[in-house]
């Protein structure tokens, strides 16, 4: 996270009870203990970690699998500054099991805090609360009869969390109206709220009774605002649970497998494919719209007439029948039907099969019926139910989301800001379902390996690397180990990289080059390369070393006393230079017209100079005019296969020269000086394509022969913007989008009404298609590692390049005919790409910086540079006149 200025997530998964809370506090501790310490950073640690017992008091309990079981989902974020000091945090909380406010199961208890008030509170607050020191008086404690655990001690864990409410800020005021906890409205505007909801009819408000049971939702409704007072929640019971647990799955496999060997796969990394269970069709189970869970729910919920359980049960049992993954007892066989309830369904989850009953769905879906709980909540005297039912939420008569939409969004708001950052995993396994150390119960622990799918996971990582980054970023970082890549590298990041690599001595089963990344296979090899890498950086400033460091005194002052002996010694140099280059002058003229040797090279690479040198001074007009370029000597007249014939004359450039020069040409009249990163792909010389034809999975191979260029691309769904892997195929006629061995678009040349890319250093275009109707698929968003070379390759095949338009700020895309979407670009210190609240996709592109080729935007500039530079014998550029 330091080194390379990213963002990091860490994901902790496992059953109840496995040790995901216990492994969140090692995190912590590590954190508190490494970073760095000074008084305010001190009281950021401090609060980082005493946070943990006031979430825990409110948000955990005993279960009949753990003690201390969290009944909420945490997303803890912390913010580091560039040395690595955390510097603030918050907590985003989710999922809280509202229900055990009311209801807890045999052997088990309801929140901790409860009993931590009652057992530990001081005799003046209970006295002051008209509380007794027996949670055995109270309804809401006792329903599991287990009071007391042997393993709390909730005298104690009292005393722990008045400390930390005081730590982390919650002043003794807060901490009184806390414990007191009472509404602070008037009782018979209370009674009248408990007893009746409002609704409208035809501009008329009607009072209608609610059922005895809403004392109940009171309850559950009070502890939901009061943990929102400590951080922000949404809720919906085990069905939404397990959902969540889908979802981060999905997130699993998503990042680590799937995505993984599709990397492998675009990168050209030689791979044996290792097949894994894709939970996706259990997602979509869940969230698909229109054919979902959560859309048939919703879609009971607010039709008209009276929706109940069971009508929802039918419609699923409508909508799904045939679905892999779920089973209702009128769609099962005779031997399930033995197991289901009518009034259930089941799925097939990714960790086993859950079965749920129906009865409550669609009222604890439908947060409407309480609407007037709420309006009464927020006239209260009490600051702490003021801020739990603040007065800013909306009023409007417009129906709300439903709770089941609500958590939807929020997960995928969630899911997004993950896919932001760099992955890591703990994946906690439960040894034995009896709280015993030491025991491993090798058929509970068999079963959750399975189901996390971490056999697949070490298939693919034993098989594959456990490193990878694009190659300009490992070599920005890792050049100075390399006197040849150091301090500044001329060629391709790719050819660094790899003299980089096998002067560092990494062996060929060590490492893969991809198309644009490095891949290295053990953690080891990267651990000594960090290695070598610290012990460079500590060495640079206290020796006269060929690396250099330009930034400390030390090496500035090292700096003048090496230039000053340098001078001495060229001085010294030159005379007996010029001696001996003057003997093997005459030496290698007399042996001109002999085969290349030691006696004659430095004289012919002389003449090849001099041609080079007088080329630059008269260069044609047009970089494809045959008639005007200078006579080259005879050495530099063997162009060998790619010679050129035209009236018996031998013409100097290759065809793959003159070609590559035509292209950048091209380019620089679209995007020099309009597109900021374009200066940086100048010397970048253009491949034929990037994906071989025989990689190219089109279901018809006929199709293969008429592909004019073909690269990897990411492309990002209309809907959601969620990025996939794909290939761009251009023909003749038309450009694919392919994916496997399925053509996913296919976007006709003449239906194709421009390209729109950015003004920044990003990659992304966007191919606007003329669209109709409502059933074809609207525009395309990729974005391509080799933009300017595919975008080139599309101008050169369709024979026009005035369609491709470079914006400023936002583009608008059609979604489908009708319907909009935006794509904001802005710049920053760090890329990303996320989806903002708004609906937008969010394009962030690193500040570009200036770089070698800025200077030398056009063809012919850029020629006199390429001749400059082997003139000067810096053979390395990306377009060499090798002859």
């Amino acid at each position: 996270m330091i080194s390379e200025i990213n963002n990091h997530f860490i994901l902790i998964s496992g059953e109840s009870g496995a040790g995901k809370t216990e492994a969140s506090k090692k995190i912590l501790q590590f954190y508190a203990v490494s970073c760095v310490r000074t008084e305010v950073l001190d009281i950021v640690r401090d609060r980082l970690l005493l946070s943990n017992p006031v979430l825990e008091a409110f948000g955990n309990a005993k279960t009949l699998k753990n003690d201390n079981s969290s009944r909420f989902g945490k997303y803890m974020d912390i913010q580091f500054d560039h040395q690595g000091a955390a510097v603030g945090g918050h907590i985003l909380s989710y999922l809280l099991e509202k229900s055990r406010v009311v209801h807890q199961n045999h052997g088990e208890r309801n929140f901790h805090i409860f009993y931590q008030l009652v057992e530990g509170g001081e005799d003046e607050l209970l006295h002051r609360l008209g509380l007794e020191r027996n949670s055995e008086n109270y309804m809401y404690l006792v329903e599991g009869e287990c009071v007391q655990v042997g393993s709390i001690n909730d005298q104690s864990d009292w005393k722990t969390v008045r400390k930390a409410l005081t730590v982390i800020d919650f002043s003794e005021r807060d901490i009184e109206v806390l414990s007191i906890a009472l509404l602070g409205i008037s009782a018979n505007l209370l009674q009248e709220a408990l007893t009746h909801r409002k609704i409208e009819a035809k501009g008329e408000e009607v009072c209608l009774p609610l059922s005895h049971t809403v004392h109940v939702f009171l309850a559950k409704l009070m502890l939901f605002h009061l943990n929102s007072w400590f951080y922000f929640l949404s809720i919906f019971e085990q069905f939404c649970i397990n959902y969540c647990n889908e979802k981060l799955q999905q997130l699993f496999i998503q990042l680590t497998i799937k995505s993984e060997q599709e990397e492998y796969e675009m990168e050209g990394i030689e791979w044996q494919p290792v097949p894994f269970f894709n939970n996706k069709i259990i997602c979509d189970l869940v969230e698909e719209k229109h054919r979902g869970i959560i859309s048939v729910l919703d879609e009971e919920c607010l039709r008209p007439g009276e929706p109940t359980d069971l009508t929802f049960l039918e419609k699923l049992e409508e909508k799904l029948a045939g679905h892999p993954h779920f089973v209702t007892h009128m769609l099962a066989d005779q031997k399930t039907r033995k197991t289901l309830g009518r009034g259930e369904f089941r799925l097939m989850h990714y960790a086993g099969e859950v079965t749920y009953s129906v009865t409550g769905f669609v009222d604890k879906n439908n947060d409407l019926l309480y609407r007037n709980i709420k309006d009464v909540m927020r006239q209260s005297k009490n600051p702490i139910i003021q801020q739990c039912f603040p007065s800013s939420e909306p009023d409007s008569k417009k129906r709300p989301e439903t709770v089941a939409t609500q958590f939807k969004n929020n997960l995928f708001s969630l899911t997004q800001i993950l896919m932001s950052k760099e992955p890591w995993y703990v994946r906690c396994l439960k040894p034995n379902n009896d709280k015993r150390p030491g025991h491993f119960d090798d058929v509970l622990v068999r079963h959750q390996v399975k189901y996390l799918a971490l056999m697949e996971h070490l298939r693919v990582r034993r098989a594959g690397f456990a490193y990878r980054r694009r190659y300009e970023v490992f070599l920005k970082r890792y050049k100075p180990l390399c006197p040849d890549t150091w301090p500044n590298w001329k060629g391709t990041a790719a050819e660094g990289v790899e003299l980089l690599v096998k002067h560092l001595g990494y062996r060929p089963s060590e490492y893969k080059m991809g198309r644009s990344k490095i891949f290295i296979r053990h953690p080891r090899t990267l651990f000594a390369t960090e290695d070598a890498f610290d012990i460079c950086r500590h060495e640079l400033g206290k020796a006269p070393v060929l690396y250099l460091l330009y930034s400390t005194k030390i090496e500035a002052c090292w700096r003048g006393l090496q230039a000053r002996k340098e001078r001495e010694r060229r001085a010294w140099a030159v005379k007996s230079v010029r001696i001996c280059h003057s003997y093997r002058f005459i030496k290698g003229f007399m042996n001109r017209n002999q085969p290349v040797s030691m006696d004659n090279s430095e004289y012919l690479a002389f003449v090849r100079q001099s041609y080079l040198t007088r080329l630059r001074e008269n260069l044609p007009t047009s970089v494809l005019d045959r008639t005007s370029w200078l006579t080259p000597p005879p050495i530099m007249q063997e162009v060998k296969a790619y010679k050129m014939f035209r009236n018996d004359s031998i013409v100097l450039c290759c065809t793959s020269f003159c070609f590559q020069l035509q292209m950048k040409a091209l380019i620089s009249d679209i995007f020099k000086g309009k597109k900021e990163n374009y200066p940086q792909s100048v010397h970048q010389p253009f491949a034929d394509t990037r994906i071989s034809k025989n990689l190219i999975c089109l279901n018809c191979h006929l199709f293969v022969p008429l592909t004019q260029y073909s690269v990897p691309v990411i492309k990002y769904d209309r809907n959601g913007f969620r990025p996939r892997f794909r290939q761009l195929v251009l023909t003749q006629k038309a450009a694919y989008l392919v994916e496997e061995a399925k053509i996913k678009q296919r976007v006709e040349y003449s239906s194709l009404k421009g390209v729109s890319v950015s003004n920044l250093s990003d990659n992304f275009l966007i191919f606007h298609v003329t669209c109709e109707d409502i059933k074809q698929k609207g525009d395309l968003v990729l974005q391509c590692s080799y933009l300017f070379e595919a975008l080139t390759k599309l101008c050169l095949v369709m024979k026009n390049h005035k369609f491709i338009k470079v914006v400023d700020g936002s583009v608008r895309f059609d979604i489908q005919p009708g319907r909009e979407g935006v794509i904001d670009f802005k710049s920053s210190s760090e890329s990303m790409v996320y989806r903002a609240k708004n609906g937008h996709l969010i394009v962030v592109s690193q500040y570009c910086t200036v770089c070698t080729y800025c200077h030398y935007g056009v063809i012919l500039p850029l020629i006199e540079h390429i001749l400059s530079n082997h003139i000067a014998g810096q053979t390395n550029c990306g377009l060499l006149l090798n002859n």
